[in-house]
């Protein structure tokens, strides 16, 4: 799996144009958004709030162009709640994400 940066680094760009350390902050605040979506999707239980943690996701994800983690979200909002697998994929994207890979 491997993220479209084309979209993502398009939409930083977009927001904080030549401005390095606000392109910076953008990318922090939306891992920092991500981790956090992805932490509560990994501990949901019921239905409803794994419901819920894929359409923030996938809402912050669309935000900010990253078109993968949608499409994780999606795949996430299909399946049972706690689902491992697409828990792991999404913890792995956003390694992916913070190591510019």
């Amino acid at each position: 799996m491997a993220m479209d940066y084309g979209a993502f680094d398009t939409s930083l760009s977009a927001a904080a144009g030549d401005d390095a350390a606000l392109m910076a902050e953008l990318r922090l605040a939306f891992l920092d958004s991500a981790k956090r979506q992805i932490d509560l999707l990994g501990r949901s239980r019921c239905d409803a709030n794994w419901q819920y943690c894929c359409f923030r996701l996938k809402g912050l994800a669309a935000s900010f162009g990253a078109t993968e983690m949608m499409y994780l979200a999606d795949e996430a909002n299909l399946g049972a709640p706690g689902d491992p697998v697409v828990v792991r994929k999404l913890v792995t994207l956003v390694s992916q994400i913070e190591q510019g890979i």
